[in-house]
């Protein structure tokens, strides 16, 4: 799968974590910067592009990284087409899949450890959408 990357200074070291993990397991990775960990760095210049990679057909999927992790899915949910999950564990990571079709996910690096955040990424990449029901409040949100 390609899953595109985007983080400003406070999620950096997560989002290169991530990009091995995900590189081992086989998906190929679309790093949207930053590239160096930069306090000057603004999530927006980061995570929208990794975001407007999915509608655009460049990536399947996007994971948007920073400090809280709530700005940055801010900037996702802007991007028409995109449904980005605030995830903070497993179940939040799966549910975001299973219920909302999440193609999007936002991970603070200051609010869970790094083993959380790898299982978060696991959890959400091998959920399937349930569909049914949920399908139909998936339409009302892209309308």
């Amino acid at each position: 799968m390609k899953i595109a990357l985007g983080s400003d200074h406070a999620g950096f070291q997560y989002k290169e974590a991530i990009k091995q993990y995900l590189q081992s397991a086989g998906h190929e990775v679309i790093d949207k910067g930053a590239f160096t960990y930069d306090a000057a760095d603004d999530y927006p210049t980061f995570c929208g592009p990794a975001a407007k990679a999915v509608p655009a057909g460049e990536a399947e999927r996007a994971i948007v990284l920073g400090g809280s992790g709530n700005g940055e899915a801010m900037v996702a949910n802007h991007v028409s087409g995109i449904r980005c999950a605030l995830c903070w564990n497993a179940e939040t990571a799966r549910l975001g899949r299973m219920h909302n079709d999440a193609n999007c996910i936002s991970i603070g690096e200051r609010m869970v450890d790094l083993a959380t955040a790898l299982e978060i990424v696991r959890v959400w990449l091998e959920t399937p959408f349930e569909g049914g029901r949920h399908a139909a409040r998936i339409a009302h949100i892209e309308d």
